[in-house]
């Protein structure tokens, strides 16, 4: 590819991204899902949304959230895109490789707003909340095709006072955004750049693979971090800091739980300058064969939805943002959270 052809797609990708950024925010403040949406589009967002499709589903979803923050708004700290990159595993998995090259513009902030009505069970304080969401959206021809949603509604219950599992062993709170504010690419892109990043994760990701199951040692990731690396989980686990911070606070605990998780496959792979986005669904599956989050082993198979968002200084990794669907990860588990948070409001059940 010439560079003339680099910046011609790059000119396309910010197009996409001015074109999404003006649906989403149009979708926050009140706008009609059929003007944002394609008629057959899909939604897969987080449990208890899961795998959704057409305009009236979508509304649904959007008008739940409106009506639980009527005066909400939508605040970015990430704002991305780029063509995604293929990833091999998916092929095995989709015979048509329609994952490959698809344009997805790639954002991470969160909904604000007065939470005046329950949101999924969960109750309103009449105050002001932050409703964490990383979003993933498909564009074509001017709408979104399909959208992949992780909305933390953990944390929102965290904010409500009716926290439902044990303390994390993270730091628990709002996300920060990348440092010096680089992370909002609305009218820039580099996808050049973008593919260095995206090289330098991807031999992360392999250095992950290296794990002899004994010692962490044996993981040869950490020369691609920077040595004081912020890594924000989501809720259930918090964020932790430098490579003992992460270690401490979730890859033993992980590992613990884990023992034999696997990367399952990406329908995301893409850089922009010092970005990169990674996301599947599932990205990781493995059986929880050790206590996690508080709970005991439970033998069950589980696939987990995960993005992870990098920024990079220098070549190293100096912040990851992962969103992970800790609710639908408890569900396959076995613990219905939104039954257990019924409970706890003086709602419990009464019959098998």
């Amino acid at each position: 590819m010439t560079q003339n052809d680099d910046t011609i797609n790059d000119d396309t990708i910010i197009a996409a991204k001015q074109t999404a950024h003006r649906l989403l925010h149009g979708l926050a403040h009140g706008a009609d899902v059929k003007d944002a949406y394609h008629a057959d589009a899909h939604l897969w967002a987080s449990h208890p949304f899961n795998k959704l499709q057409g305009h009236d589903a979508i509304q649904d979803v959007w008008c739940q959230l409106r009506a639980a923050l009527p005066d909400m708004e939508r605040r970015d700290s990430i704002f991305t895109g780029g063509y995604s990159k293929p990833d091999a595993r998916m092929d095995a998995r989709i015979d048509d490789n329609s994952l490959t090259g698809r344009l997805l513009i790639a954002t991470m902030g969160h909904y604000q707003g007065t939470f005046t009505q329950d949101l999924c069970g969960i109750p309103a304080t009449n105050g002001v909340v932050t409703i964490r969401s990383c979003e993933v959206h498909h564009i074509v021809d001017d709408k979104i095709a399909h959208s992949y949603m992780l909305i933390d509604l953990l944390d929102l219950m965290r904010q409500a006072h009716v926290w439902p599992i044990a303390p994390s062993l993270g730091a628990e709170g709002a996300w920060h955004p990348p440092s010096g504010g680089a992370g909002f690419r609305l009218d820039q892109q580099d996808s050049a750049a973008g593919a260095r990043a995206f090289d330098t994760v991807i031999d992360m990701h392999n250095a992950l693979l290296t794990f002899d199951g004994k010692s962490l040692d044996s993981m040869q990731h950490g020369a691609y971090w920077g040595a004081t690396f912020l890594w924000y989980g989501p809720a259930g686990i918090g964020t932790t800091r430098g490579m003992d911070g992460f270690r401490a606070h979730h890859q033993i605990p992980f590992l613990t739980g884990f023992p034999d998780r696997r990367g399952a496959g990406h329908y995301i792979r893409i850089g922009d300058g010092n970005f990169v986005v990674t996301g599947g669904w599932p990205s990781v599956t493995g059986t929880h064969m050790g206590e996690w989050l508080g709970l005991p082993a439970t033998g069950t198979h589980v696939e987990m939805r995960v993005m992870d968002f990098y920024h990079l200084v220098d070549g190293k990794i100096t912040e990851n943002w992962v969103p992970i669907d800790i609710l639908y990860i408890l569900y396959q588990m076995g613990f219905d959270v939104f039954a257990r948070l019924q409970h706890l409001r003086g709602n419990p059940k009464r019959d098998l």
